[in-house]
């Protein structure tokens, strides 16, 4: 998908209603940041926030997705490692 000026401003403005009406922090380089937008767009009560995600759908490309469906499935590991676990970056990291 291409990003041009008319896609980030429409992020930029999505970007900051979402900030103010549900405290969520999304960030432009995120790789799910559209997907992010457009989940957060459909859970907000606020006309014009729903319309700017409505626009952004239009002009990304992707389908707006049910508020049912998960943002990210986090896959776990099925077997226990041996070692220590750390988290890095939101993501577990076995050393």
């Amino acid at each position: 998908m291409e990003l041009n000026k008319e896609v980030l401003d429409c992020m930029k403005a999505l970007r900051r209603r979402l900030r103010e009406e549900l405290e969520v922090d999304i960030r432009l380089s995120q790789p799910n940041a559209i997907g992010a937008m457009l989940d957060g767009s459909l859970k907000s009560i606020d006309e014009e926030t729903r319309r700017l995600g409505q626009r952004l759908a239009e002009l990304s490309d992707q389908p707006q997705r049910p508020t049912s469906t998960p943002i990210a499935a986090v896959e776990l590991p099925s077997a226990n490692p041996s070692g220590a676990v750390r988290i890095y970056r939101g993501q577990r990291v076995y050393a």
